[in-house]
């Protein structure tokens, strides 16, 4: 799958996806670690990218601003990534990078939330 991680993403995460074979872009490796979280959105959407971040403000420009953009949404810290990241791989195995383009998913330790977005 291919994904565009937000500047704060942890870069365990980052060597986590891409052990997994993901091809996976950090806003810092396109020159976009300032950039507004909008222009990050359409930035993922233009390279068919999934979003990934640890930042709940996008799930307020997803639904409420309506960009249609697949975001996966990370609720972690240093003390539970590792739990982070078995659920994540379980998301990543259950649902196909196309459901995910269209698709908000919330990932925490031991659960996920799937919420498909309207289009």
């Amino acid at each position: 799958m291919r994904f565009l991680l937000d500047q704060d993403v942890y870069a365990i995460t980052t060597r986590f996806l891409r052990g997994l074979n993901h091809d996976v872009l950090t806003a810092a490796d396109i020159g976009a670690s300032r950039a507004a979280d909008e222009d990050l959105l359409v930035i993922a959407q233009e390279q068919g990218r999934i979003f990934m971040t640890r930042d709940r403000d996008f799930g307020g420009l997803v639904f409420v601003r309506d960009f249609g953009a697949g975001v996966i949404y990370l609720r972690s810290e240093p003390s539970i990534v590792h739990a982070v990241h078995e659920e994540l791989e379980r998301v990543l195995q259950s649902y196909t990078e196309e459901d995910l383009q269209k698709a908000f998913v919330v990932v925490e330790p031991g659960r996920h939330r799937f919420r498909r977005l309207s289009q």
